[in-house]
């Protein structure tokens, strides 16, 4: 499929941008008008951009149907103060429940059964039951257009940030199985970023990586390894030395398809695959050097 924007309805190419780029996260946002009256709202339109000063941007987008604006961003305009809340698991459906469309002037905190919580710095309230709530003063509002669809580009500082006791590690971080966020994908889909969908990837040695390009031919151009596991294998610092051979796997191999050379190579592939899956890098470099 190719897609030229422009040449397709707005509706179905947000339905795509939306299922492309996911997960997002998700921005709950807490604003008052300039009579007082609270209004909450989820955005998935969502991310921070910097920490000195900290900026977090979301965007309310025009409404694709019948493009008109939603009363968060009326509000940003009058009060330039806004709340970003971040959505957990345990109350990812109550923040659903608050994207309805309901009339100006009813509270989301009510119809959705959250706790509005007073902020120190901002007049809007924060949402007590999510494990991290930002105080923002707005900077700006970039218009990206005037059609439905178009976005708002809604730029915050963050004056005061309050976390969770309970989602933090011993070290004082925010723990990602405690805090349990949840992400917004496409159509009525959402993501949970926590228990075994969290995985760790070390970051690039700082000494460099010898890189893919450097890696033995053999194991470059592998039909068993795949491109992840090329990637770990391309951030060793070196190719290690090949020593005697000690793993019992790697011996039974040569043996086994002594009078087989393909099979052997196949052989020790896999048992490679299967130690860097199991974090093992070093003993899967003897097992391809044994190649």
């Amino acid at each position: 499929m190719k897609i030229i924007p422009g040449e397709v309805k707005t509706a179905k190419l947000h339905s795509l941008l939306l299922g492309s780029v996911s997960p997002r996260p998700i921005c709950f946002a807490s604003t008052i008008d300039a009579d007082g009256n609270s209004n909450l709202s989820p955005f998935s339109f969502f991310n921070v951009f910097g920490a000195k000063p900290p900026i977090l941007i979301f965007s309310p987008a025009r409404r694709v149907r019948d493009n008109t604006i939603k009363h968060t961003l009326e509000n940003i305009m009058a009060t330039q103060q806004v709340v970003i809340n971040v959505v957990s698991y345990s109350m990812v459906q109550q923040s659903s429940l608050a994207s309805c469309e309901y009339p100006r002037g009813v509270d989301e905190f009510v119809k959705a059964g959250f706790t509005p919580v007073p902020s120190d710095m901002v007049k809007p309230f924060r949402v007590k039951e999510s494990p991290v709530q930002l105080e923002c003063k707005v900077l700006n509002v970039i218009e990206t257009g005037d059609e439905g669809g178009a976005g708002n580009l809604v730029i915050c500082e963050v004056v005061c940030m309050h976390i969770n006791d309970d989602v933090l590690n011993e070290e004082g971080n925010i723990d990602p199985h405690k805090i349990d966020l949840v992400a917004r994908m496409g159509g009525n889909y959402y993501c949970r970023a926590s228990g075994d969908a969290v995985f760790e990837v070390p970051k690039p040695n700082t000494s460099l990586g010898i890189g893919i390009d450097a890696l033995p031919e053999h194991v470059r151009k592998s039909s068993i390894l795949t491109g992840n596991d090329l990637g770990i294998l391309g951030n060793s610092t070196a190719i290690p030395e090949r020593l005697p051979v000690s793993d019992k796997r790697i011996t039974a191999l040569n043996d086994m398809y002594k009078n087989d050379e393909a099979a052997r190579v196949e052989g020790l592939h896999r048992y490679a695959k299967t130690l860097i899956e199991g974090g093992d890098v070093e003993k899967a470099w003897q097992a391809l050097l044994a190649v």
